[in-house]
């Protein structure tokens, strides 16, 4: 079973694009798509279009989830410009997107983790933005990603799971715990990165910048071999002139800077 791991499109209609192109040269046997795939001032109402004509499985991101259940009054202003542009037949699909789903017996999707999807899981915030360079988060311990997997199903049968929500492409390898079915085994953790965005800035829980340093849309190939999991970390060129353009008519220059450089400042 050879899976192509997509996360956090956030309305990248042409990142979106380039990506599936990438895939069907790979011959891959699943397309996964691990939540936020819109929210952001680009083309969310094309991209679920054509995610709705592929069928591709997915799972709801926090941005997904509020789309749906919040009032437009409530999103953040890039999630209103969603809101606005998107249809009944575009909501009614996203409400079709569960938290999780299990691809298969040992394979399981989150999007932040198994429990939260406003939380991160591979990354942790720290409070020293600004000082001595730091960007304000790190590569979470082996101790954090351990506590962040949680109780449920997913510790006792999963080998590979499958997240999203940083943007940052990351693979992390944890053993199963003692009181897990699987104890002493391990468990492969893929982040495959965003498709449509490769930096942004947030506050909590305190202020940090996401930055992966180049306009590449992301994605991961995982595969099975004898003893465990093969992931493959891509990174796809396309024209993000465009998007930028588009994130400027429409108020937000951070976007703009961020998809032109993978960066939080030109």
């Amino acid at each position: 079973m050879k899976i192509a791991a997509i996360s956090d499109i956030h309305g990248n209609l042409p990142a979106l694009q380039a990506v599936l192109a990438d895939i069907a040269r790979e011959g891959v046997d699943t397309i996964f798509n691990c939540g936020d795939t819109l929210g952001g001032p680009l083309e969310s109402a094309r991209t679920a279009d054509l995610l709705m004509q592929r069928g591709i499985p997915m799972i709801a991101g926090n941005h997904d989830r509020q789309l749906i259940t919040w009032p437009t009054e409530r999103l953040i202003p890039s999630d209103a410009c969603t809101a606005r542009e998107i249809n009944a037949s575009h909501r009614a699909w996203l409400a079709t997107a569960p938290p999780t789903a299990w691809l298969l017996d040992e394979v399981f999707a989150c999007h932040g983790t198994p429990h939260n999807d406003l939380e991160y899981w591979l990354e942790t915030v720290t409070s020293d933005f600004g000082q001595q360079g730091s960007s304000g988060v790190r590569a979470a311990s082996s101790a954090e990603v351990l506590q962040r997997l949680g109780a449920g199903e997913h510790r006792q049968r999963a080998s590979l799971i499958l997240c999203g929500h940083t943007h940052v492409p990351r693979v992390v390898t944890l053993q199963a715990p003692a009181d897990s079915a699987r104890a002493g085994r391990p468990i492969v953790v893929v982040n495959p990165g965003s498709v449509g965005l490769q930096a942004y800035d947030d506050v909590h829980p305190h202020l940090h910048h996401i930055e992966t340093g180049s306009p590449h849309a992301r994605y991961a190939l995982v595969w099975a071999v004898a003893g465990g999991w093969q992931v493959e970390l891509r990174c796809v060129p396309y024209n993000a002139e465009p998007m930028a353009r588009l994130a400027e008519q429409r108020q937000r220059p951070d976007w703009a800077i961020a998809l032109r450089t993978g960066r939080m400042a030109g």
